[in-house]
């Protein structure tokens, strides 16, 4: 079901939408997240430094792309992983010309579940 960013408070601007989509480390970031990753898992994987790596994961979440999960890993300590919430990002025009985003959320039940330590 799509989700149409709009004028409501609690949905992030496509303004938000847009940056982050532009942005390149959030568009490796995203590409990286296939599975839940950990902050130093996903920085590892882009090569980019911890502190951009939460900046921009920070970043993502407030634009409703990426999904923080914690859960409880064999060590019992929590820990924090990210995933993609969405299947598709649509950018359009409104019979009113306007710009228009549609995320489409993920259909998977089960994103960003997760119960062990790798």
């Amino acid at each position: 079901m799509p989700l149409e960013f709009s004028s409501s408070d609690d949905a992030p601007s496509r303004e938000h939408v847009f940056g982050v989509l532009t942005d390149d480390a959030c568009r490796e970031i995203l590409a990286a997240l296939e599975e839940p990753r950990t902050v130093a898992d996903t920085a590892d994987a882009i090569g980019r430094p911890l502190s951009t790596t939460y900046r921009k994961l920070d970043r993502l979440t407030e634009a409703g792309l990426v999904r923080e999960t914690v859960g409880v890993g064999r060590s019992r300590n929590r820990k924090s992983r990210y995933v993609t919430d969405f299947e598709r990002v649509a950018i359009g025009l409104d019979d009113d010309r306007s710009l228009r985003v549609e995320v489409e959320g993920s259909s998977d039940p089960l994103v960003g579940l997760w119960t062990q330590d790798s």
